[in-house]
């Protein structure tokens, strides 16, 4: 994966739009629609409407906030589960 910072361009509110992200960032945010089943376009208006500060700053922070819920997700799983005996804990 290359970690040059690329221009990406998308429309919001009728009006084209840029920012500069890496490549991780931008698949992560590609991801991150697919899951929420709504185009790039829509994630980074919504993104966009709730930043402080620069969207391509704004961009990264929501992936970074995404990641780190998903992990917590994944941790708080892992609590009711035992590997070991391949039951849940109650």
């Amino acid at each position: 994966m290359d970690d040059a910072v690329r221009k990406r361009s998308v429309t919001i509110a009728g009006h084209r739009t840029s920012f500069s992200l890496e490549d991780a960032f931008w698949e992560e945010l590609v991801g991150i629609a697919e899951r929420r089943d709504m185009t790039l376009a829509e994630l980074v208006v919504e993104i966009d409407t709730d930043r402080e500060g620069n969207l391509s700053s704004a961009l990264r922070l929501y992936v970074l906030r995404d990641l780190q819920g998903r992990l917590v997700g994944e941790d708080e799983d892992a609590e009711f589960s035992d590997p070991e005996s391949g039951s849940d804990r109650i």
